[in-house]
Formats: C-alpha cells, sequence, structure tokens
C-alpha cells in the first residue's frame, strides 16, 4: 500500500495490481541495464525490499523475460516483444480509464 496516498474500496484492487505491475516492469528494466544482476543488487538499485524483488524476478522467470546465470539474472530474447505488447495493453486501459472519466463527468 501507498504511504500518504487514499485508496477507495472501489478501486483498491486495480491500484494495488497496477502497484506491482509497475514494481515488474522496474525490476525488468533495471534488469536489462546492469545484468547480470542478484537480488541483493536489484534490491539496492531499485530500492525495494529483498523479498518483493525475488516475488518479481520470479514471475519474470515464469514469464520467460529472464533467466538465471552463474553471475545472476539476465533478460532473454522475450523482452522486447513483451514490452510492445504491455504497451498495447496500458495503451488500451488508459483508453478504458478515460472512457470511465467521461462517465462520471
Amino acid at each position: 500500500m501507498r504511504e500518504g496516498k487514499k485508496r477507495c474500496v472501489l478501486t483498491n484492487v486495480i491500484e494495488t495490481e497496477l502497484d506491482i505491475l509497475k514494481r515488474h516492469i522496474y525490476v525488468l528494466k533495471t534488469l536489462q541495464e546492469n545484468e547480470p544482476s542478484g537480488i541483493i543488487k536489484l534490491s539496492e538499485l531499485t530500492k525495494h525490499p529483498q523479498h518483493m524483488v525475488r516475488y518479481s524476478l520470479r514471475i519474470l522467470e515464469q514469464e520467460g523475460l529472464i533467466e538465471p546465470s552463474p553471475h545472476g539474472a539476465v533478460t532473454t530474447d522475450q523482452v522486447s516483444k513483451t514490452i510492445d505488447m504491455l504497451k498495447v495493453k496500458l495503451r488500451e486501459m488508459r483508453k478504458t480509464i478515460d472512457e470511465l472519466i467521461e462517465k462520471l463527468e
């Protein structure tokens, strides 16, 4: 949960999921710029606790975006295709959010 930010019951789940997605993407981009890297280094670079970085790395590995190496995690050739897909999905979500805002006005 974000400190100092009020959450609405109606949007709590999506806000939580967006926070997690944001962290996964940040860990992935940080790894791309600093590979190979382990949990401790990524935790220091991202300022996220090690347990959160570990979880993000597990999800990224399940998605085929990273793989372990003797010197730490490295990205795979799936990253650019997945980033492109994420951009499309996030733009679709932004359109939906804009439509919801219009309905509320």
